[in-house]
């Protein structure tokens, strides 16, 4: 019985994967797109911003060749990407699931309740923690760089939000969020809009929970990061009521 049972976690990863390839190539063709971005922000778009800024210097610009106008947009999108993510997770992920009735069959089978639920996280956590590190890596990266071109300042959500770990620990928290969602409503389309409006509610509230930290803490960082402690304590939790519903629901 041991032996029969061996294979039954790398199986399930295996099918996670196979399941839900169309949302990985969707993922990854954004991650590269949004990167590819910023390289031409950093390589193009800044050198020839400096070069007309010289004396002589004289440039034509798009809505779409702007410099500041590509940052800005990338900065806004990057920082509403876990509501899209809390969003698959509800539906896609674990929802659509419920609904249907796939995951019941699996626990019936050689996949406990609680070692489904963590392939399925632990399966999607790894290539979005891993897209949001590039990106977050590669957003703050030009951002510093070349601050000589650009308008925004570290404080407006669309700088603050996508230029470090913050990014990461929301999509993650997203993943959570939308788990959660799907355990405790166990439909596609209600655990979409509740785990949208959840990841929506956290993003647009994050200045409220920041901003009153101005006071003991100065510069972007010491902020960035104690943000970033706040989302994470809201991971953990909504990992754990997920976890909760599911025992709740399994038993």
């Amino acid at each position: 019985m041991t032996a029969a049972l061996a294979p039954a976690r790398p199986a399930t990863r295996r099918t996670l994967l196979r399941l839900h390839r169309p949302a990985l190539l969707v993922w990854t063709a954004f991650v590269l797109l949004a990167a590819g971005e910023l390289l031409w922000v950093h390589f193009s778009a800044a050198p020839r911003d400096r070069a007309c800024a010289r004396p002589g210097g004289w440039c034509t610009y798009t809505v779409f060749t702007e410099t500041n106008n590509v940052m800005n947009l990338l900065g806004t999108a990057l920082s509403y990407v876990p509501c899209a993510v809390a969003a698959w997770a509800g539906a896609a992920l674990i929802g659509r699931e419920l609904e249907s009735g796939t995951a019941h069959l699996a626990w019936t089978q050689a996949v406990t309740p609680v070692r489904w639920l963590t392939a399925k996280l632990t399966t999607a956590a790894l290539p979005l923690l891993a897209g949001a590190a590039v990106l977050a890596l590669a957003y703050g990266t030009v951002w510093t760089a070349d601050q000589d071109v650009l308008v925004t300042h570290w404080t407006w959500d669309r700088v603050f939000v996508p230029r470090g770990p913050l990014l990461p620990a929301l999509t993650l928290c997203a993943l959570a969020l939308g788990a959660l969602a799907g355990l405790a409503l166990r439909r596609t389309l209600p655990a979409l809009a509740c785990a949208c409006a959840a990841a929506l509610a956290l993003r647009t509230g994050l200045r409220e929970l920041w901003q009153p930290l101005r006071g003991p803490l100065t510069g972007f960082w010491p902020l960035h990061l104690a943000a970033t402690g706040m989302v994470l304590t809201v991971t953990a939790a909504a990992t754990a009521a997920a976890y909760a519903v599911l025992r709740r629901r399994a038993a």
